[in-house]
């Protein structure tokens, strides 16, 4: 059950990213540009383990994405201890929450225009006075997900390769979102791709 939903929520993740490249092909180019100029003179096969660290263009189109479309939705904790609010309010210990990803992912009050593909709220002068709790892909504390640097890893390196080779196209039709266990489009999320040729260096 779990590698199911970790390579679904890859496979999610993967998608709004290509998704949201195909809809800003400057940012497209911009990410191929960086990875170019990270392989060059070598085969893309050879990407290596240190070369992820090094396309710091390509990571923040990554965690745009996974703002806005979040592959996990939505989680439930269990409170491990009265936990007082900022009205004062008081949630006991013991009682479960629903934690909506997405609706803290979408908070006008954190995101200004939460519903626009912007990377550069990832630049990391823009992310300095932002907190680590507004932006949680992978849930966070002691139950976050134990796959997501392999997961984050896995996106890097199919999305360098597969820019590398292709153009990523959106299709006529605008997918609507459908949060289910793992975030998927209604009907499937449709692109089309434009082979780059050969020796697409």
């Amino acid at each position: 059950m779990f590698e199911h939903i970790s390579s679904d929520t890859t496979a999610s993740g993967l998608s709004w990213i290509l998704y949201h490249l195909s809809r800003h092909p400057e940012y497209q180019e911009r990410c191929r540009q960086e990875v170019r100029e990270l392989l060059k003179d070598r085969e893309p096969i050879e990407i290596e383990w240190d070369d992820l660290a090094k396309l710091p263009f390509l990571t923040m189109c990554i965690k745009e994405s996974l703002r806005l479309h979040p592959p996990v939705p939505a989680i439930t904790r269990r409170c491990t201890q009265d936990m007082v609010l900022p009205d004062g309010r008081v949630i006991p210990k013991g009682v479960s929450c629903h934690i909506s990803i997405i609706g803290i992912h979408h908070n006008p009050t954190v995101w200004p225009d939460p519903e626009v593909y912007d990377p550069f709220r990832f630049d990391p002068e823009n992310s300095k006075e932002r907190s680590p709790l507004a932006f949680i892909p992978f849930s966070a504390g002691p139950r976050n997900c134990i796959g997501q640097t392999f997961a984050t890893a896995e996106m890097k390196v199919v999305l360098a390769l597969t820019l590398l080779r292709f153009r990523v196209l959106p299709d006529r039709i605008e997918p609507r979102r459908k949060p289910e266990m793992v975030m998927r489009a209604e009907g499937g999320l449709w692109l089309r791709l434009e082979s780059l040729g050969a020796n697409p260096q």
